[in-house]
């Protein structure tokens, strides 16, 4: 055997080689993190729609006929309190109410609501 096969890596591939694992696992901690932020946005996304279904089963139960306008609210739902926004609008028919539900999120102040669920409501007998 020749002395060149026994002396191991040079530093030289040892930080080529150290380069290519700091890319590689780069891209895993990136790929984790997006895939969990994806998670985080689904959860809060499903409660938010939960929570409109909510309000719009509210509105539908009762027995009052509600005047066109906005109405606002919070609701708890998966140790969060959120914020709902409702706009009743009058539509072509005269029996027939449409309210849109935007839902907001509890921990973001802007007006940009994370679902919104649109229903209608029929005047009571």
């Amino acid at each position: 055997m020749s002395r060149r096969t026994l002396q191991g890596f040079t530093l030289i591939e040892i930080l080529i080689a150290l380069a290519v694992l700091a890319v590689a696992m780069g891209s895993i901690i990136k790929a984790v993190s997006d895939y969990t932020g994806g998670l985080s946005h689904l959860r809060d996304r499903t409660m938010a729609t939960w929570v409109a279904r909510n309000v719009l089963n509210e509105f539908q139960m009762k027995t009052e006929w509600p005047s066109a306008g906005q109405r606002k609210g919070n609701m708890d739902m998966g140790q969060h309190e959120w914020r709902w926004v409702a706009r009743i609008s009058q539509t072509d028919e005269p029996e027939l109410r449409r309210l849109d539900v935007e839902v907001l999120s509890p921990d973001d102040d802007s007006d940009n609501p994370v679902t919104v669920l649109s229903g209608f409501l029929r005047q009571p007998d």
